[in-house]
C-alpha cells in the first residue's frame, strides 16, 4: 500500500470530475491474482459488479464512485476527459474513479477486460459530458455517498484516508 498514484482533474466544461475526490490508482494490487479481483471488491461492498472493456468514448458516472480492477490485458484508458491522462493500466492494476471523472479507452490488447463495480452496489448512471446534463451533474457528483470501505483493502487502505 505504498505505491498507490493519486490523479486530480478540474472541470474541462464536458467532462465535470470530482472537485474533491482524486483518483487512485493502486498498480499491481492483484498482480499475483486477477481473478480474484471480483471476489475482494464483492467482500468490500463494490458490488453490482460486470466484467468487459471500457467504453471507447469520453464517459462518466454522476451519481456513483466505480472501481475498474484489470483482469487480464492491458490498455491505456483516458481518465479526466481530454484535458487528463492517459494511463496505462495492466492485469491486476486497480483505479478508484471518483464519481464525475471521465474515462475512455484509447487502445487494448485483444485480450483486456476489467472488473467493475460501485459502492453499495449503486446503479450508475451514464454521462457523455454534453451541455444538456449541467447543472444536475454537478450537484449530483457532490452528493453521491462515500463509500464504507476501500475495495482492494477493505477497513483500511488509501481510499478511506484521501476521500473524506
Amino acid at each position: 500500500m505504498s505505491n498507490e498514484q493519486f490523479y486530480h482533474f478540474e472541470d474541462d466544461r464536458s467532462i465535470p470530475n470530482n472537485p474533491r475526490l482524486p483518483l487512485i490508482v493502486y498498480p499491481g494490487a492483484f498482480k499475483e491474482n486477477p481473478e480474484s479481483i471480483e471476489a475482494a471488491f464483492n467482500k468490500n461492498g463494490w458490488t453490482n459488479s460486470w466484467v468487459d472493456g471500457v467504453f471507447d468514448y469520453h464517459h462518466y458516472h454522476s451519481n456513483t464512485h466505480e472501481v475498474l480492477g484489470v483482469r487480464s490485458g492491458s490498455a491505456t484508458i483516458q481518465f479526466g476527459g481530454e484535458q487528463g491522462e492517459a494511463l496505462q493500466v495492466f492485469a491486476g492494476d486497480v483505479a478508484v474513479l471518483p464519481a464525475g471523472t471521465g474515462h475512455k479507452l484509447l487502445d487494448s490488447t485483444d485480450d483486456f477486460q476489467v472488473v467493475g463495480a460501485y459502492p453499495g452496489g449503486a446503479e450508475p448512471d451514464k454521462k457523455l459530458g454534453k451541455p444538456e446534463e449541467r447543472p444536475d451533474v454537478l450537484e449530483a457528483i457532490l452528493d453521491a455517498p462515500l463509500p464504507e470501505k476501500d475495495p482492494v483493502y477493505g477497513n483500511d487502505g488509501p481510499l478511506l484516508t484521501n476521500w473524506t
